[in-house]
């Protein structure tokens, strides 16, 4: 009786793996999770076990950077670092359609300065997912949210050394919980995906005393010509030189219930919790070795500025406001690239009086030596600042950044 059940098992087993396509899987080690994009030329290296019931799949990457700067009415200044060096290790675990990422961080910018009673940065993702099909996308953990094009993308996929001003202050970034992407790409005909997020909004690796607060986030992709060659939504530029225009157009709104921090999901501690709303849209166009894109982000709360009940002096801020980026670039034959990129940011009226207007001018020069995985970049930028009373001020700084990876 034992060996019939046993036999019957087997047979159960076989006819449901028979079911199950694993082929791509083991051959280019793609898991293809928009959840957890990282581009990437090469597919890092893999393994998967001879019975083919897991996949680990490892990848490296590191950005080794020089830079010289120049603030006004400062002495000029060198600064050398790493400026990241990621980890990452992806795969699955007894069923091609149940998944696993995860991402560590190991440079001093990533990992941030340790402080006392607070936790070490080392974790940046760690998602399960369910991919039931290739339409969709269900994960738990922590990760990137849906948020504007440029977080989204990994920093390797940058053309210039660093997002923009605007990311920085404005964007939604990693955070615990739940995302559901529903995803409809076609190489040659309109496109669209949905993607959705509920998560704690306080962002990556914390164990703050729990609240009743969560974030809500939605976002949705237009593609009117199709999907973009390699995933090119991913990465920046048209390394891909695409044969006939392509277009994305996206926008997402995120609301940040009993915020605890200036920035959502990064910034500082405030005093007091604020609710937040987040408005961010995109679109970006390649065609034969041109690439444009352009951002729109806001940010909205009430009464965004904070006290300490213990010293009136000492304040925090929502970083409330609104800026607008602009990206053009051209990729020669010769795998080198220019790009230019200006930025407008333009602070709410109520934090006037702590943080400046500010305009950004970018140039660039990028040589592709294995795409976005091995790359040399050389980047000008000005930064100009008008505040509140009257003043400005102009900083500047030149860099020389190497990008290698796997």
């Amino acid at each position: 009786m034992k060996k019939i059940l046993l036999l019957l098992m087997m047979l159960i087993s076989i006819s449901v793996w028979s079911q199950i396509d694993i082929k791509r899987t083991t051959t280019d080690n793609d898991l293809k999770l928009s959840a957890l994009p990282y581009y990437n030329y090469g597919k890092g290296l893999g393994l998967t076990s001879p019975d083919s019931l897991f996949q680990l799949n490892i990848r490296f990457r590191m950005q080794n950077r020089v830079t010289y700067l120049q603030e006004e009415d400062e002495e000029a200044a060198i600064d050398g670092q790493i400026r990241r060096l990621r980890l990452r290790f992806d795969g699955y675990v007894g069923n091609p359609k149940f998944l696993y990422a995860l991402q560590l961080s190991f440079a001093p910018g990533d990992v941030g300065e340790v402080r006392e009673g607070e936790n070490i940065n080392i974790i940046r993702d760690a998602m399960i997912f369910y991919r039931p099909n290739r339409h969709w996308n269900i994960g738990f953990g922590q990760t990137k949210l849906p948020g504007n094009r440029q977080r989204v993308n990994s920093s390797g996929g940058l053309q210039l050394t660093d997002r923009t001003i605007n990311n920085a202050r404005f964007t939604i970034d990693r955070d615990f919980g739940f995302q559901v992407h529903n995803l409809n790409e076609f190489k040659d005909k309109f496109s669209y995906n949905f993607k959705g997020a509920i998560s704690m909004g306080e962002g990556r690796n914390s164990t703050d005393e729990p609240d009743n607060g969560l974030a809500y986030t939605g976002k949705a992709e237009l593609f009117p010509f199709g999907a973009f060659t390699k995933d090119g939504t991913y990465f920046e530029g048209d390394l891909m030189r695409e044969q006939a225009p392509k277009l994305m157009i996206s926008g997402a709104y995120q609301y940040n219930n009993k915020a605890r921090r200036t920035q959502g999901q990064l910034g500082n501690d405030l005093f007091e919790k604020r609710d937040m709303r987040s408005i961010l849209a995109d679109a970006m166009f390649k065609y034969d070795g041109w690439a444009f894109m352009a951002a729109y982000m806001q940010r909205i709360a009430k009464n965004p500025v904070t006290y300490n009940p213990d010293d009136i002096t000492d304040r925090e801020y929502v970083f409330t406001g609104h800026g607008f980026d602009y990206q053009a670039s051209y990729l020669f034959p010769s795998n080198y690239e220019v790009i230019g990129r200006f930025s407008t940011q333009d602070v709410h009226r109520d934090i006037q009086a702590f943080a400046p207007d500010a305009k950004q001018f970018s140039l660039g020069v990028t040589k592709y030596i294995w795409e976005h995985a091995f790359k040399a970049q050389m980047e000008l930028t000005l930064d100009d600042l008008d505040y509140f009373d009257g003043t400005s001020k102009q900083n500047w700084y030149v860099r020389f950044q190497i990008e290698m990876g796997i």
